[in-house]
């Protein structure tokens, strides 16, 4: 078990309240769901394609607050699903992090490949359209907080990442109508826009522009960020639950930037 004890009952963040976290066996994912634990939560369902994936993190944070279930967030019917499966285990909703996402590959526009294309598209930004769709209902009795990973490149543009910065940019249109639909339940959508942050799609981005010398495009992309460093998984994962928790009650239909500084 995750030693939580330490912690002071009163002074927990989300004591209480249930969460799905989609892209539950990535780097952030993972971070959150840990965070959330030791900030009180009740239970968290985690999401990811590879149940492989799931089990190596559930037997990692090893509590039995952690449910997981394995679901391609681009289909509809797997949507539902996990969803359904939450409420069966939880009774109640309170808190959607959509953070699934796909980094397809580093081409020019020219030579980007259809098929990767309509794969980023699927999982950025239909996948969080159907997290939206399936949870809502859900959320509308007691109202609650949805969270969805965008990036930096929803802010501004990429050469050759055609397809992740489209679907990140995206992102923001969809939730906005979200906040705006959510609102008179009492449901908060927001969305985060991390740099680089030192996790597993980062490695594969910095090989894709620099192949066989993805070190050198990380010392690159640092450069590029004043205060000099990626963000770790553990700073997505306290703006996750700071956009989770109740001090962020009446914050909702924002853009919320954790970059080190990289889009001044």
């Amino acid at each position: 078990m995750l030693a939580l004890d330490s912690f002071n009952n009163t002074d927990m963040e989300i004591k209480g309240k249930n969460a799905i976290i989609t892209g539950g066996a990535g780097g952030i994912g993972e971070a959150t769901a840990i965070r959330f634990l030791k900030e009180g939560a009740s239970g968290i369902l985690l999401v990811d394609l590879s149940e492989d994936n799931l089990d190596k993190v559930s037997k990692k944070i090893n509590d039995d607050r952690i449910h997981t279930f394995a679901a391609d967030v681009s289909q509809s019917d797997q949507v539902k699903a996990y969803t359904d499966f939450a409420i069966e285990k939880f009774g109640k909703l309170d808190i959607v992090f959509l953070n699934a996402g796909f980094e397809g590959v580093v081409k020019s526009l020219s030579e980007y490949p259809e098929e990767i294309y309509d794969k980023v598209m699927a999982v950025n930004v239909k996948g969080i359209f159907l997290g939206l769709k399936h949870s809502f209902p859900h959320l509308q009795d007691g109202g609650g907080s949805v969270i969805i990973t965008s990036s930096v490149a929803g802010l501004k543009g990429f050469g050759q990442m055609i397809a992740y910065t489209t679907s990140k940019h995206a992102i923001i249109g969809t939730m906005k109508v979200a906040a705006l639909e959510g609102a008179p339940f009492q449901i908060r959508v927001n969305s985060i826009h991390p740099s680089p942050v030192d996790n597993r799609m980062m490695r594969s981005l910095e090989e894709g522009f620099a192949p066989g010398a993805g070190g050198e495009a990380k010392k690159g992309f640092e450069k590029m960020i004043p205060l000099g460093k990626y963000a770790s998984n553990e700073d997505i994962a306290d703006l996750a639950l700071f956009l989770a928790s109740d001090r962020s009650k009446f914050i909702t239909g924002s853009v919320h930037i954790v970059d080190g500084g990289f889009c001044i």
